[in-house]
């Protein structure tokens, strides 16, 4: 179809949708395939979407529908998951083992989902093994509606910056690596927008900016291990927003950005008419690995300088870094109240979660919660919920929400536990190993009201933050410390909370969330959708009687 027909389908939808007075559609045909791409310098196998490295971005408004047809002309299943999208009522889209049977070579499925009361910077990737390793990721961006104002001037650009470490090794490579009980180590480099410059005078500018204009920067890390720290040379960046949260503008000469984490920031050209770099390095490693990049000015005079900004030593400097993030209470954000009027720390918490990480090597590599190693069965966890036969596929609360006094004994069963719908609770990610921890759960964004170094006890509420921590749906855990984060469950579905370390999670850091309604009703959640790809024992079952209105 050409541009015109494109367009003409385009304003149908939309005028379809104000007839029946439903939000707007974007539709999206995404072809998934091999391709040969070489961001270090050494060709490899990545996975393409439409032929692009990363994949398309996806431009929507709050509340927008967006359908997209994703067709697998890969050898392996695949599925993509939307970070960082709440999919309200509807956790049949999240798009992780736990929630949606695999895309098989050769076939297609059409994601549907809204973005329902959500505005911000986010990202999707493919949740099936380690592909993620190889591509599959993007931008996904999500405008404010037209009437809900934002609290800041509108920029001249927007520009993304989608980076990660990398690895040469294909995602096959150092699956079969984990398999074996081996870690994938470390990684060969690092990636801005899928490349790195050389800094040779070959580079093509990423980015160009007008002098005395202000550009919005979308900074996502979507890498597999490393926590990285941005800056730009001479400029610093005012920060605006944090996973779906307007936050007080404060200014910072650099940004850590942990694994799974984005930001949004304002970068004003006003410094002498020349080019200058974006960088991207590692932290808390023991190894330094950077990325580089070419912003332009539009009256350069002159190449980037070679002596890059240093990156911040330790964590404390980051600790402190979140310390300073602060929700902007007068700001509004999806809807048009400010974000200030959810009283978050008057609520009484209902239930304490306790969640601890640990490794073994006893049987092979592994990593747990709460001693226990998750692994996918054959059944996704939502749909054996549905149809009934949750019994025949896993068991509910096999950790309790106190980590057992050792942690050296793990099993290997499906990660699930109960959260009962609409309960406020409290949970505590404990991090006794050496390396920083950084947890993303899906369905839901949740108040980061505490970070501290040792033990968690229950008189560390009085440290907490109630008036005005940040809302977002990833939180990092530095070694020997605890993280708090507090939310209502009152999104009904089968919910991944997970380490967004890849090895990590491929390995067993993970769970499940199952928050079911007792009503059964589409109030609180949406039926199976009739397009639902089935495998595992419900494939031949027959379909369950739909919720009631």
């Amino acid at each position: 179809m050409g541009g015109r027909g494109k367009l003409l389908l385009s304003m149908l939808c939309l005028l379809a949708a104000v007839v029946q007075g439903e939000d707007p559609y974007l539709y999206y045909t995404w072809n998934v395939t091999y391709g040969t791409i070489a961001p270090l310098g050494v060709p490899q196998q990545g996975i393409l979407i439409n032929g692009q490295f990363p994949g398309p971005e996806i431009n929507s408004t709050s509340n927008n529908n967006v359908v997209v047809n994703v067709f697998n002309n890969l050898d392996e299943p695949f599925l993509l998951t939307w970070h960082g999208i709440q999919h309200r009522k509807n956790s049949w889209q999240e798009g992780t083992p736990g929630t949606l049977c695999p895309i098989a070579p050769g076939t297609n499925y059409t994601y549907h989902f809204q973005v329902k009361d959500q505005i911000g910077s986010f990202f999707y990737y493919p949740s099936t093994g380690l592909q993620r390793a190889a591509g599959g990721f993007g931008g996904l961006r999500i405008f404010s509606r037209l009437l809900i104002p934002v609290p800041y001037a509108d920029p001249e650009d927007e520009y993304w910056v989608i980076m990660g470490d990398w690895y040469t090794k294909s995602h096959t490579a150092l699956q079969k690596l984990l398999d074996s009980g081996r870690s994938i180590g470390r990684p060969n480099g690092v990636l801005i927008n899928g490349k790195t410059a050389k800094g040779d005078g070959s580079d093509q500018p990423l980015y160009t900016m007008i002098p005395g204009k202000t550009y919005k920067y979308r900074l996502c890390n979507v890498g597999l291990k490393d926590a990285l720290n941005f800056r730009i040379q001479g400029h610093p960046l005012k920060l605006v927003e944090t996973e779906g949260s307007h936050v007080v503008q404060n200014v910072y000469d650099s940004l850590d950005v942990h694994v799974g984490q984005c930001f949004t920031v304002l970068v004003t050209a006003d410094k002498d008419p020349k080019d200058y770099y974006m960088v991207a390095s590692t932290r808390f490693t023991k190894y330094d690995l950077t990325a580089k990049a070419i912003i332009h000015y539009t009256n350069s005079a002159g190449p980037a300088s070679p002596e890059l900004p240093p990156s911040p030593v330790g964590w404390a400097w980051s600790l402190n870094q979140f310390r300073s993030f602060r929700w902007n209470l007068t700001a509004s954000a999806a809807r048009p109240n400010p974000q200030g009027s959810y009283h978050y720390g008057q609520i009484n918490i209902t239930r304490t979660i306790k969640l601890a990480n640990s490794v073994s090597r006893g049987q092979g590599l592994r990593y747990a919660i709460n001693g226990v190693s998750h692994i996918d069965p054959e059944t996704p966890l939502k749909l054996a919920e549905y149809y009934g036969v949750a019994d025949k596929v896993f068991k509910y609360n096999t950790i309790s929400d106190e980590p057992p006094v050792d942690l050296n004994s793990i099993t290997k069963v499906p990660n699930v536990i109960n959260a009962t719908f609409r309960d406020f609770i409290e949970i505590i990610f404990e991090n006794d190993g050496k390396a920083v921890q950084s947890y993303n759960l899906d369905g839901y964004s949740f108040f980061v009201v505490a970070m501290e170094p040792g033990k968690w006890s229950p008189e560390k509420r009085k440290n907490y933050n109630l008036l005005d921590a940040v809302s977002r749906h990833t939180v990092q855990v530095f070694p020997k410390s605890w993280s708090a984060i507090m939310l209502t469950f009152d999104n009904a579905g089968m919910w991944n909370l997970r380490s967004e370390h890849a090895e990590n999670r491929y390995l067993g850091q993970q769970l499940y969330i199952s928050v079911l309604s007792p009503q059964r009703s589409l109030r609180d959640e949406y039926n199976l959708p009739d397009t639902q790809l089935l495998c595992g024992i419900v494939k031949d079952l027959p379909k369950p009687p739909p919720y009631s209105s």
